[in-house]
């Protein structure tokens, strides 16, 4: 590799990602029963739901809330786990706003597989953070996204600020 190639970027912490291998189809619902948030990385609980940071994000601090329940669909939702997925979202939001400054968001449902849902049974409420000028070659020339902190070190800085925020 000379000096002016690009076709190798080191990012060890990457390792991460491939030593878990491919998600459980259930990850979701394990989440939602397991007394460790950390191991799952679940950043806050309501009664009938949770937040959830994505192990595989399409920007650093994409979450997700996601309602205790396996549903696929928005008409199985109750009237309280509508409310506090949107109660979630907006936490999401101030959480990220604090930690990673983000400037805007995507906040959106894919409803069944060909709408892009990865756990179309288990339907989870994105928010992706967003930044003004955030687009840089990588993702159009290379196929790329540049992700800059660790999944475990953001989890730490996103636990912290909900203490501070509650």
């Amino acid at each position: 590799m000379d000096g002016d190639d690009f076709s190798a970027l080191w990012a060890p912490w990457r390792v991460e990602y491939f030593k878990a291998g491919a998600a459980s189809p259930d990850f979701l619902l394990t989440a939602a029963t397991s007394s460790n948030d950390a191991e799952h990385l679940v950043v806050a609980r309501r009664a009938l739901t949770f937040l959830i940071m994505n192990r595989y994000p399409y920007a650093v601090g994409h979450l997700m809330a996601v309602p205790n329940r396996k549903v696929g669909e928005l008409s199985e939702l109750t009237a309280e786990e509508k409310l506090e997925l949107l109660d979630l979202a907006e936490l999401g939001q101030r959480l990220l706003r604090k930690v990673v400054r983000a400037q805007g968001f995507n906040v959106g449902l894919n409803l069944g597989k060909c709408a892009g849902a990865g756990v179309a049974d288990h339907l989870h409420l994105h928010i992706v953070p967003r930044w003004e000028g955030d687009h840089n070659f990588m993702p159009v020339l290379a196929d790329t996204r540049i992700l800059p902190d660790a999944i475990a070190h953001l989890y730490q800085k996103l636990i912290a600020a909900r203490g501070e925020l509650d």
